[in-house]
């Protein structure tokens, strides 16, 4: 399979620069893979499609303060962008400056509350391992600032709104977008229907955002990323399937914890719970197990998302749908319009 197959041209107009407001403003796609009929709709529509006993299963994590600048210390700008936490003073990051090689020193922060660091090693992605002189958790929101995508070239007067309203958990560097259009009165109008919430957690990472790289798309390697299927979601799951209900997903991200726990299911079960790393790659030929329906956004072209997507909806009605968005002006990307795939 060919990377190139997950190609389009998008107009640059079409990348969202600002998040829609109210946040269930947002337009929504709804393609029935059954028939591909596609329809145009209001993200506050979504009840419409949903039926009581079905499960919305959403990612709660938050993201962090990734993007923190400084200087190495013999002299020269630097910038270091955390990926992970692999220890309390050691981080997998991305880093940018003159000759950024294992044992050079930066200084990150500023007098009132800095940091030093040094770079111990290059990983195999190019991403280097870092050792801070202190735990980074207590003053990270000192230090750092909440990155946005490269594409989006506008401030955000309020950060919260690249948060998702139910983000809990700290560990992700990019948001997992398709939660933002989600607002607590649709949150509780939906409920008020039947339809129930279980939360999972996946810290966005670099495995989420890299993008295809291989022509040949089956030699692509996930960088792995944290992830976490409580328990109490699992059992909501596993009842959801038992009684009829449908699991829906919210975002990519919630889709392969998902699909990651069904891989480890017992007996009688749909998943597992279960937490540590994920490199699951779906791409077109992987046969889902849990999630029978997505919420998602539009994504970038040649990406490990737009080839997951693929994958539930297949490639021709994914194409068809991609299609009709750019023709319908949809808004694409991280603040850009929703699709509902059932």
């Amino acid at each position: 399979m060919r990377t190139s197959d997950f190609d389009y041209d998008l107009p640059q107009e079409l990348i969202a620069q600002e998040p829609a407001e109210p946040r269930d403003s947002s337009r929504l796609m709804v393609v029935h893979r059954p028939d591909g009929r596609i329809e145009h709709r209001i993200f506050r529509d979504l009840g419409e499609y949903l039926r009581p006993g079905d499960l919305l299963v959403a990612n709660d994590s938050r993201v962090i303060p990734a993007r923190m600048f400084g200087r190495k210390a013999t002299g020269g700008k630097a910038e270091v962008f955390l990926l992970r936490r692999l220890e309390p003073q050691r981080w997998e990051c991305l880093v940018r400056g003159h000759r950024m090689h294992p044992g050079v020193r930066v200084v990150l922060g500023k007098d009132d509350t800095r940091v030093e660091a040094e770079i111990e090693r290059v990983t195999q992605v190019g991403s280097r391992i870092v050792r801070f002189d202190q735990p980074l958790g207590p003053i990270l929101s000192h230090l750092g600032v909440v990155p946005l995508p490269p594409y989006i070239h506008r401030e955000l007067e309020d950060p919260e709104r690249y948060q998702t309203v139910y983000a809990r958990q700290d560990g992700s560097v990019a948001a997992p977008t398709a939660g933002l259009h989600f607002t607590p009165e649709l949150m509780e109008s939906l409920r008020k229907m039947g339809v129930r919430f279980a939360f999972v957690t996946l810290h966005v990472g670099l495995g989420t955002f890299q993008p295809l790289k291989e022509e040949i798309l089956e030699e692509h390697r996930m960088h792995s990323e944290f992830g976490i299927l409580p328990k109490d979601a699992a059992e909501e799951v596993n009842r959801a399937k038992s009684s009829g209900g449908r699991v829906i997903a919210v975002g990519t991200t919630s889709v392969r914890v998902l699909e990651t726990a069904a891989a480890n299911a017992g007996p009688g079960q749909t998943v597992a719970s279960w937490s540590g790393e994920t490199d699951l790659f779906i791409y077109p030929g992987y046969r889902y197990r849990a999630v029978d329906a997505i919420v998602t956004n539009f994504h970038l072209p040649r990406s490990t998302l737009l080839t997951l997507v693929a994958a539930f909806m297949g490639e021709e009605l994914m194409k068809k749908a991609y299609s009709e968005a750019i023709r319908k002006r949809y808004r694409f990307f991280s603040f850009g319009d929703a699709m509902l795939i059932l």
